[in-house]
């Protein structure tokens, strides 16, 4: 029903022939970027928090990025925390491996982290674990209703002399 209410969504505004259903698990950031070809920074990731009030709020990040507490407390006033597994369906409307800002349920705040600023398109998913839709950020923000971009999240640094993988480079 996930993937159903998303594409639907998606569709609606426009997004039609856009979703791709994939014939391999995109559960993960790791899984999508291999199902999809393309690094796994360009997945951008549907975070699910909850607020005070108990309510879920989504924050959409690219794959490597993370949630900065302090960042994260300073824009919304609050400490983030996940939601647990068994809660996210019932306050986002899609089930862990599939979430997505995409057909959520009503009431539920959605923002874009300034992550995906940094890539032409990015790979969110579509409600399932097997689907997903390549948009530019422009595009993400407008397709999930996005109240807005934020900076809550930190990204793995390179340092000089310093290879992705953490190693110190040969020179």
């Amino acid at each position: 029903m996930s993937f159903e209410k998303a594409s639907l969504d998606l569709q609606q505004k426009g997004f039609v022939g856009r979703i791709r259903v994939l014939e391999q698990s995109s559960a993960t950031v790791e899984l999508a970027a291999q199902a999809l070809g393309v690094a796994a920074e360009r997945i951008a990731k549907t975070i699910a928090l909850k607020t005070r009030e108990g309510r879920a709020v989504l924050v959409v990040a690219a794959g490597d990025a993370r949630i900065d507490g302090g960042k994260f407390k300073r824009a919304f006033g609050f400490k983030p925390r996940m939601l647990a597994f068994d809660e996210v369906e019932p306050l986002v409307g899609h089930r862990p491996g599939g979430v997505t800002p995409f057909g959520r349920n009503p009431g539920v705040d959605c923002w874009v982290g300034i992550s995906v600023e940094r890539f032409e398109t990015v790979f969110p998913a579509v409600g399932d674990a097997a689907s997903a839709v390549e948009l530019t950020p422009a595009e993400l923000e407008a397709a999930c209703g996005a109240l807005g971009r934020v900076d809550v999240c930190k990204t793995k640094e390179i340092s000089v002399g310093q290879t992705a993988d953490g190693s110190c480079a040969k020179h």
